[in-house]
């Protein structure tokens, strides 16, 4: 049931037009959240803002490719003149290898395509939004990522190396966010049913999907604060128990887990 515990704030969401962008969109304008919507296409996302608005939620919606740094900077300005400062930033939009095959296989063009949208799409997010949030001395990042991150896959190398190293850039700024108060988490829905999974051949014959809901309601807590002791880490909303996620964080932190590391061979490995 909304309860408006986020009213007053306001988010900027990519890849708002469908699939999770669009639901996360939805679920925090029903918080009470000011929602700036930016993708490609710009009927899709008009159709995002209109369910927005209909939970009283002020909106906006802004055409935009993320991997143009212009494009990006641009939509900043617009939602940030709209609606104010953005205090929630979710980097949605994503794209996934068109086939499954190995490398040397690949459409060149088309592997890099899912790289740069996957990668420095957020990074012109990252680069436009944080300053602001730097300066404020508040705001909270959350990165979609995928458990495609964590371990190699032969087939999806452009989608698995790109969420990979986006994990690799959220750890490579939370310390210097730390210190400003600024969040970032990197949050892999697990495998939920979107146009994009749709068309991907190893989830064919998939019958028991990850709920979408349940994702919308776990990035509404991140943007509450929930999972603020868990700044720089990955979670896996698909597995993870959060409650114990969250009562463990202190420990987690210590231990520096989540994160992407290299494993030791042994006591006498020199980069252990």
């Amino acid at each position: 049931m909304p309860t408006g515990s986020l009213a007053g704030q306001v988010a900027l969401v990519t890849g708002a037009g469908r699939g999770i962008g669009r639901e996360i969109a939805i679920g925090l304008a029903a918080e009470g959240m000011a929602v700036g919507l930016v993708g490609r296409n710009h009927g899709v996302l008009v159709e995002t803002l209109r369910q927005c608005v209909r939970h009283g939620a002020r909106g906006v919606a802004v055409t935009a490719d993320v991997t143009r740094p212009g494009a990006v900077r641009e939509a900043v300005r617009a939602v940030e003149r709209d609606l104010g400062p953005v205090d929630f930033l979710v980097n949605n939009a994503g794209q996934v290898d068109r086939d499954e095959v190995p490398l040397w296989e690949t459409d060149p063009a088309q592997w890099w395509q899912v790289v740069e949208t996957n990668l420095r799409g957020p990074y012109n997010l990252l680069r436009s939004v944080l300053p602001g949030m730097v300066e404020r001395g508040r705001g909270r990042v959350v990165n979609l990522n995928s458990g495609f991150a964590l371990r190699p896959d032969g087939h999806y190398t452009a989608y698995a190396t790109s969420k990979g190293a986006l994990l690799q850039l959220s750890d490579n700024i939370a310390d210097s966010l730390a210190a400003h108060h600024v969040v970032v988490l990197d949050i892999s829905p697990g495998a939920v049913q979107t146009d994009m999974t749709a068309g991907m051949p190893m989830f064919k014959d998939m019958k028991a999907w990850g709920s979408i809901p349940y994702m919308v309601a776990v990035t509404v807590d991140a943007a509450r604060g929930r999972f603020d002791a868990l700044h720089g880490r990955f979670i896996h909303a698909g597995r993870d128990n959060l409650e114990q996620l969250v009562a463990r964080a202190e420990a987690i932190r210590e231990s520096d887990a989540r994160t992407l590391r290299l494993r030791a061979y042994g006591e006498d490995d020199p980069m252990g």
